[in-house]
């Protein structure tokens, strides 16, 4: 009961707890980002194989393999990874950047992750304090970030995080947490049904698809946690990001055509900033487009 009055009464004590739990969360994201991809593959790799009679089975990895095990250890020489080189961002400062075993260098991803996870938390308990929105728009970035980096490294979208952003969304709008739950069904409809549309389009134009399926889905979730209200304002702050990112990439890497890019980072940074400012970002829709 201490901790909860000195959490709702002390700003500095909310925001130290917040920072080294969601240190501590960044360090487990580093976990889904690395291990999801391998096991949807592995997954992918078992429903091929029972779709053509369990031929070749021999060829499967049958070790186990999820988010809890096998222990994690470096993937060029397999020394294990101790409790105490796992602590967030002061293991890998220790440490110099480099495996403990064989002194290959460890990738910045970890220490920024969790660097970034803490940072955006502990905005959200700033501006919100200790409250149900900062407990829920916690989870929403806590998922956000690994779609993000995943995405970013794959191209691929998992759904078993964008089907729980989806769903926790509108749960949370049951009780009208951010929008009506009626705007929220409204805003996965319309999150959905919008770029499904746009691909369509480009489709019948080009006869190329500009983007996968898991971008539907991630819009729906971001409508679904935010209503139909944020949508305009997401999908054009995503494309704006995501054109300006693929030009300068562009002009950096000296290339003259455009290469596949994934747009599920800019849905969900735009995302993000949607439902951190909903008031803000709701009013401004209104403005523009309710007469």
């Amino acid at each position: 009961m201490e901790l909860i009055y000195l959490l709702s009464t002390s700003t500095v004590w909310l925001l130290a707890t917040v920072g080294l739990v969601s240190l501590m969360v960044g360090s487990f994201l580093n976990v889904v980002i690395n291990r999801l991809p391998v096991m949807m593959e592995r997954e992918w790799k078992q429903e091929c194989l029972e779709c053509l009679g369990g031929k070749d089975t021999e060829t499967l990895d049958t070790r186990t393999f999820n988010l809890v095990v096998p222990r994690s250890q470096c993937p060029d020489c397999g020394h294990s990874i101790s409790a105490w080189e796992n602590i967030p961002v002061l293991s890998y400062l220790s440490l110099g950047g480099k495996c403990r075993g064989c002194k290959t260098k460890i990738s910045m991803q970890y220490p920024l992750i969790e660097i970034a996870t803490a940072v955006l938390s502990m905005l959200i308990a700033y501006k919100f304090g200790f409250t149900k929105e900062t407990a829920a728009l916690l989870l929403m970035t806590w998922l956000l970030i690994p779609l993000c980096i995943i995405d970013t490294k794959t191209m691929l979208l998992p759904d078993s995080i964008v089907y729980p952003l989806l769903w926790s969304g509108i749960l949370l709008n049951l009780s009208g947490f951010l929008t009506p739950l009626e705007n929220s069904v409204l805003g996965a409809v319309a999150g959905y049904l919008s770029l499904w549309l746009i691909v369509q389009l480009f489709y019948l134009i080009t006869g190329k698809f500009g983007m996968g399926h898991g971008d539907f889905k991630l819009l729906a979730a971001l409508g679904a946690w935010g209503g139909w209200h944020i949508l305009p304002f997401v999908i054009f702050a995503a494309s704006t990001l995501g054109a300006l990112f693929g030009i300068i990439w562009m002009i950096v890497k000296s290339q003259k055509e455009s290469v596949p890019m994934p747009f599920g980072p800019w849905l969900a940074v735009a995302g993000f900033i949607a439902l951190v400012w909903h008031k803000e970002i709701v009013s401004m829709t209104q403005q523009l487009f309710i007469p």
